[in-house]
C-alpha cells in the first residue's frame, strides 16, 4: 500500500518537499491554512493591482533552474526571467548610484568611485565564487544531523577559504576604503540576522549571488515561481487542502498517526487526517509548542528564548493612479544612518528612528502589475525581531517618514496619488502564519545557529516527524527554502522508506 505523507503549509520549503516527495513514491496532503498557496510568499490582489507579499529579490537562478531540472522541467516551462539591469539604486545623503548588471560593468564602476576599487571586487568576487560553490552545492545540502557530515576532503582542505572564522565587516574592509562601497557590500547581509561584524564572511557567497548571479525578476512577479512549483506538484499528484489550519498532531508512542484540522482532537467540527509521515513546513515554533502534547517537544521555552532572530519588517503596499517616471525596479535607501539603525535592529532591539527602507516598484518592469497608468510600490523597513507592539499611529508615522524622503528623492507628489495602501507589521506575521516573535526570515545565520546546531529538521521524540523551512537547515531564504524540501523529503526516505 502506498504510503501516506502530510505536509503542513504550503510555502517554498512545504511546495519543494512535497514534491520530493510525491516524485520518490509517497501519496502526498498539503493542508494549508489560507486559500492559496505560497505561504509568506502569497500574493495581494486589490483594485487591479497584484502585489507580492513577501519575497520580491531573485536571486540565485542556478538553484531555481536545478530544482526544476530534478523533475525533468526548466524554469521556462513555468514562467519568464528577465535580468534587471541596473540591479539596484542605492541612494546615499549626498545622491544615488545605479549599481550595473555584469562584472565588466561593476568593475568600471567600482573603479570610478575608488582608484584600484575595480581589480579589488574582481579579487572579491573570485573569492566569493569559491565559498558561493561550497556553500550552495554542498553546505546547504547537508541535513544538520551530524557534525560527520561534514567530514568532506574538499570541505576540510577548503575550510580558511570559507572565511568562517572571520567577520563580513573585517572581510569587506580588506578590499574596499570607500565607506559607501563596503557599505553596498554589506548590504546582502542586513536580513541574516546580525550586524556585519558578526556575520561569517563565508557569507560574502551572497555577493556573489548578487554581482555575479544577478538580479532577475518573473514576469507578473514573485508568484510565479510558487504557481510554477505548484503546478508541478499538481502534475506529481500532491493534493492540496486550502483553508485547512492544522489544530494538532495526535502523536502514540512516540509516533504521528495523524493531524487535525477544524479543530482539536475530541471537537464535532474537528477532521482527523492520518499519515505515516508527517513534515512541518509551517513555523517550527508553532507546530512544536502548540500542535504537540508537551511531552514530545525536542525545545523548551528557554530553548527559543535564547534563540538570535533575524529581522522582522514593516511592509506597505500602495497602489498609485499615475506613474513615477523613470526610477527603477528595486531602490535601496540608504541615506541614513546605517550603522544607527542595525543597532536598532540587532543590538538595542527598539523601533529605529530614522530607517533604512527599500523600494521595490514591479510596474516599472512589468505592467499588468497595475492599471494602466498605475504604479505598483511595495516598501520595507526592517525592525528588530519580537517588537510585535505596533499600532495604527506608529505604522502611519513610517509611512509618513517614508513618503517625505521618497517625494524629496523624485522631486514629485505621491501621497496625493495613493488608491490602495495597506500594512503588514510582525504581529500580523504572528496572526497570519504564527510567526515566532514575528520574525520575517527566520533564525539568524550566525555561527553558533548553522547546521547542527539549529533545530533539528528531525523530530528527537516523535520518529516520523520532520521540518522543513526558514527555522531548521539550511535557513531563511528563497533557494534555501527549495534546498530544504529537497534535503527533508531525502532525510524522509532514507530512515522510514528503506
Amino acid at each position: 500500500m502506498q504510503k501516506k505523507a502530510i505536509i503542513i503549509g504550503s510555502g517554498f520549503a512545504g511546495l519543494s518537499a512535497a514534491s520530493f516527495m510525491a516524485k520518490s513514491g509517497w501519496k502526498v496532503t498539503v493542508l494549508e491554512k489560507h486559500d492559496i498557496p505560497g505561504g509568506r510568499a502569497r500574493k495581494l490582489e486589490v483594485s487591479g493591482f497584484t502585489f507580492d507579499r513577501g519575497p520580491s529579490w531573485y536571486w540565485m537562478p542556478d538553484v531555481f533552474e536545478r530544482y526544476f531540472h530534478l523533475f525533468g522541467k526548466k524554469v521556462s516551462d513555468y514562467y519568464e526571467l528577465k535580468r534587471l539591469d541596473p540591479s539596484y539604486r542605492v541612494y546615499w545623503p549626498e545622491g544615488h548610484w545605479d549599481i550595473p548588471a555584469g562584472r565588466k560593468p561593476l568593475q568600471d564602476f567600482f573603479e570610478s568611485i575608488e582608484p584600484g576599487a575595480g581589480e579589488q571586487l574582481s579579487k572579491f568576487l573570485s573569492e566569493a565564487a569559491y565559498k558561493y560553490q561550497v556553500g550552495i552545492h554542498k553546505l546547504v545540502h547537508k541535513p544538520g544531523q551530524s557534525l560527520t557530515e561534514f567530514i568532506d576532503a574538499d570541505l576540510i582542505k577548503g575550510l580558511f577559504r570559507l572565511d568562517v572564522f572571520q567577520s563580513m565587516k573585517t572581510h569587506v574592509a580588506r578590499f574596499f576604503k570607500d565607506a559607501r562601497l563596503r557599505e553596498l557590500m554589506e548590504f546582502p547581509v542586513l536580513f541574516l540576522g546580525a550586524l556585519p561584524e558578526k556575520t561569517p564572511a563565508l557569507y560574502s557567497l551572497m555577493n556573489y549571488a548578487d554581482m555575479e548571479g544577478g538580479t532577475w525578476f518573473p514576469a507578473k512577479g514573485m508568484y510565479q515561481i510558487v504557481q510554477g512549483m505548484y503546478d508541478l506538484a499538481l502534475e506529481l499528484g500532491v493534493e492540496f487542502h486550502f483553508g485547512q489550519e492544522v489544530s494538532a498532531i495526535d502523536v502514540q508512542q512516540g509516533i504521528a498517526t495523524a493531524v487535525y484540522t477544524g479543530g482539536k482532537p475530541g471537537e464535532s467540527s474537528a477532521i482527523r487526517h492520518t499519515a505515516d509521515v508527517i513534515i512541518g513546513g509551517a513555523d517550527y515554533h508553532h507546530i512544536e509548542t502548540d500542535l504537540l502534547p508537551a511531552s514530545y517537544r525536542t525545545y523548551s521555552p528557554d530553548y527559543w528564548d535564547k534563540r538570535v532572530m533575524a529581522p522582522g519588517c514593516l511592509l506597505y503596499y500602495v497602489g498609485l493612479n499615475k506613474k513615477l517616471g523613470p526610477v527603477p525596479h528595486h531602490s535601496l535607501f540608504f541615506d541614513t544612518s546605517f550603522e544607527v539603525h542595525g543597532k536598532e535592529i540587532y543590538t538595542t532591539s527598539e523601533w529605529p528612528s530614522d530607517p533604512l527602507f527599500y523600494l521595490n516598484v514591479t510596474s516599472v518592469t512589468d505592467l499588468s502589475t497595475a492599471p494602466p497608468g498605475g504604479e505598483n510600490l511595495f516598501i520595507l523597513i526592517p525592525v528588530a525581531a519580537g517588537l510585535t507592539d505596533d499600532t495604527p499611529e506608529l505604522r502611519e508615522h513610517y509611512f509618513q517618514q517614508v513618503m517625505d524622503r521618497l517625494e524629496k528623492r523624485f522631486g514629485q507628489s505621491i501621497r496625493d496619488a495613493i488608491v490602495v495602501k495597506q500594512s503588514v507589521a510582525p504581529r500580523d506575521f504572528i496572526s497570519d502564519y504564527h510567526s515566532f516573535k514575528g520574525n520575517a526570515y527566520g533564525l539568524a545565520n550566525t555561527l553558533l545557529q548553522t547546521a547542527v546546531l539549529k533545530p533539528s529538521m528531525r523530530s528527537k521524540k516523535v520518529k516520523n516527524l520532520f521540518f522543513t523551512g526558514q527555522l531548521t537547515v539550511p535557513g531563511p531564504g528563497v533557494p534555501p527554502s527549495l534546498i530544504s524540501g529537497e534535503v527533508v523529503a531525502k532525510e524522509v526516505n532514507k530512515l522510514l522508506n528503506g
